[in-house]
């Protein structure tokens, strides 16, 4: 039987490549993979350490961006380890961005990129 090993890309639909380097990119600081190909669409990979990617493809989204819940954990999202809650909280509040904190009562927040696209940040002690 297989094994699946690890988790090598997650993509996310946007509506502009540009706009959403400004979050992904300046915000949150990944590196953008320079060897992507021309896939006859406009789009980035994104580094996330350990060989994982983030890719942003801009094409038409086939989801409805309305009336998605609030709670970004209420809703299909990524999920990202960083060292400090604290630090990305005061970067999202700088930038306006709005999040809540995981009603679990982990140590964990989440947010929306700005085409809706939920994501989860945890703190991580490692």
């Amino acid at each position: 039987m297989f094994e699946i090993t690890r988790l090598h890309h997650v993509s996310l639909v946007v509506s502009n490549t540009e706009q959403a380097l400004a979050f992904y990119q300046d915000l949150l600081g990944l590196a953008v993979v320079r060897d992507r190909p021309d896939l006859g669409y406009p789009g980035a990979w994104l580094d996330l350490g350990s060989g994982q990617q983030l890719h942003l493809l801009e094409v038409d989204n086939p989801d409805p961006v309305e009336n998605r819940p609030e709670h970004g954990g209420r809703d299909r999202h990524i999920a990202f380890h960083v060292k400090s809650l604290n630090l990305l909280e005061k970067e999202l509040s700088a930038s306006e961005i709005a999040y809540t904190r995981s009603r679990s009562g982990r140590a964990a927040l989440f947010c929306r990129d700005p085409d809706g696209n939920a994501l989860e940040f945890i703190e991580s002690k490692t």
